[in-house]
């Protein structure tokens, strides 16, 4: 393994983890009605576990309503179930045809929680990016006592690996940015 595949491998690690903050901040609520709330809700039916998104149809009709409509009517009670099980704080209601969830606005005390949650859900991310560096500058050591790297090498590796660090925090900062943004706006 040359230095620069490892600095490509902690790169594809860098991209999961923002990958993975994308997706967290795709499922806060923040006083709008969006499917990725409760479409990958796990639902015990036909006796096993699956998410919403398999057994219904999930719809937004109006900025502020999640609609949920099963394919199977039978499975409106579990989808139900499972959506006050989870602890999300949202109410479904079951009308007979599908579930209808309604979003409620957030109060300036919730928006605050939200601000917190966004702030370290991006600290993770930073983590993540950390631990990543971490094995990418242990693998430069290994490359380095094994003599397959120069002394020049190895500290170049190092400064290259830095660079992207840097970019992707930088990254995080901007994607956190915009999430406490948007869910400081009324």
């Amino acid at each position: 393994m040359t230095y620069q595949e490892v600095i490509s491998k902690a790169g594809e690690e860098f991209q999961k983890a923002i990958e993975h903050l994308k997706i967290e901040f795709s499922r806060l609520q923040v006083g709008r009605a969006n499917a990725s709330l409760v479409e990958n809700i796990p639902v015990d039916v036909y006796g096993s576990s699956q998410p919403i998104k398999a057994i219904a149809n999930v719809s937004i009709p109006d900025p502020k309503t999640i609609q949920i409509q099963p394919w199977d009517k039978s499975t409106l009670v579990s989808i139900e179930k499972a959506i006050v099980g989870i602890g999300t704080g949202l109410n479904p209601v079951n009308d007979g045809i599908c579930v209808r969830i309604n979003i409620p606005p957030l109060t300036e005390e919730r928006r605050t929680e939200l601000t917190k949650h966004v702030k370290q859900l991006a600290e993770d991310a930073r983590i993540s990016v950390r631990n990543a560096r971490q094995d990418g500058h242990n693998s430069f050591k290994r490359l380095k006592s094994d003599g397959d790297i120069t002394e020049d090498d190895f500290y170049s590796s190092g400064k290259d690996l830095q660079k992207k660090v840097d970019d992707v925090n930088a990254k995080i900062d901007e994607i956190t940015e915009a999430k406490e943004k948007d869910v400081m706006t009324v």
